[in-house]
């Protein structure tokens, strides 16, 4: 399908630093992380990778293929008014030769990001961070792509889909699916909530639409501290609402992508005062490198690093390794 898109959305595909990536768990919850896309035009699939220490996007993409990826963050890429594009595809869990993927990576990412080389260890340290490097791919056909060709979703969207006939028809190319309710229970806050609206006007904000697949787009976003809410602002064209489960995820990073920040925070959406807003659940850190020195990162993700170890020797085992 990649093939037969313009021109400026494939540059997309291929010159994007991040994708914010999602898939949906076994409990209907929409979760979005900022991933790095490697493609080359005309491919099949959209590839992106995760350590074998930190699996859980790849076995959530395994037990339901159905994921989105978003591209809105032009940092880095080098693109003028880069559009917004919204993949919704079919994902297949590549960890069939895990060798031959922590090569792939080690030289892809090099690849996409010359200034990462310097991060790298020498190659007799590597075995100390088989946790990073050996990875599990997922290749994600694209099923249908939705383009704001202004980046900026206040207009309907141009639509790209496998099933062309069938939208021209109206007929939706899926059947609906069970819609999870929103969760309820106690409002958790935290007070890196509050970095949304300031530190970051943006947030990529996620559902899961009426036929199972995930939906996401960048949209304004400010917290209400007094109400305990995330609220949602842009005026979104296109985008299917509905209450349920969501996520919003903020991230950013240098332009050489030396380094990366990222949280997000899951939740229930809900329509108030004809508004859409987010009555958080649970704040969620990732795997950070922010500005600064090597102790200090080591600082911040040690606990994490200790954790993504043991998995990665349990996953090892799991497999006869």
């Amino acid at each position: 399908m990649t093939a037969t898109l313009p021109t400026g959305v494939q540059q997309v595909f291929d010159r994007f630093i991040t994708t914010e990536f999602t898939t949906v768990d076994r409990r209907g919850q929409p979760i979005t992380w900022p991933l790095t896309p490697y493609y080359r035009p005309g491919d099949p699939c959209i590839d992106v990778t995760t350590g074998l220490g930190y699996p859980k996007k790849a076995n959530d993409a395994r037990a339901n293929p159905k994921v989105a990826m978003l591209f809105s963050d032009p940092t880095g890429s080098g693109l003028e008014s880069a559009s917004q594009v919204l993949v919704q595809g079919t994902a297949d869990v590549d960890d069939r030769d895990l060798d031959a993927n922590r090569e792939r990576y080690k030289r892809e990412i090099v690849e996409k990001l010359p200034a990462t080389q310097s991060e790298m260890p020498p190659k007799v340290f590597e075995r100390f961070i088989g946790w990073y490097l050996t990875r599990i791919y997922i290749h994600v056909r694209p099923e249908r792509i939705y383009v704001w060709s202004d980046g900026a979703p206040a207009r309907e969207p141009q639509l790209f889909d496998a099933h062309m006939e069938e939208v021209r028809s109206g007929h939706p190319e899926e059947p609906e699916v069970a819609h999870p309710e929103i969760a309820g229970g106690a409002t958790a806050w935290d007070d890196r909530m509050d970095e949304l609206g300031a530190g970051y006007p943006e947030a990529v904000v996620s559902l899961v639409a009426p036929d199972g697949f995930p939906f996401s787009v960048r949209l304004p976003v400010g917290v209400d501290r007094s109400a305990q809410r995330v609220r949602l602002g842009g005026a979104p064209v296109g985008v299917p609402w509905q209450p349920g489960l969501a996520c919003v995820t903020a991230h950013d990073h240098a332009e050489d992508f030396k380094w990366q920040r990222n949280f997000q925070v899951r939740g229930d959406l809900v329509e108030e005062d004809g508004a859409w807003a987010i009555i958080p659940r649970k704040l969620v850190g990732g795997f950070e490198l922010p500005p600064g020195g090597v102790v200090s990162r080591a600082r911040l993700n040690m606990k994490k690093m200790r954790r993504f170890r043991k998995t990665a020797k349990r996953e090892l085992a799991a497999r006869g390794r």
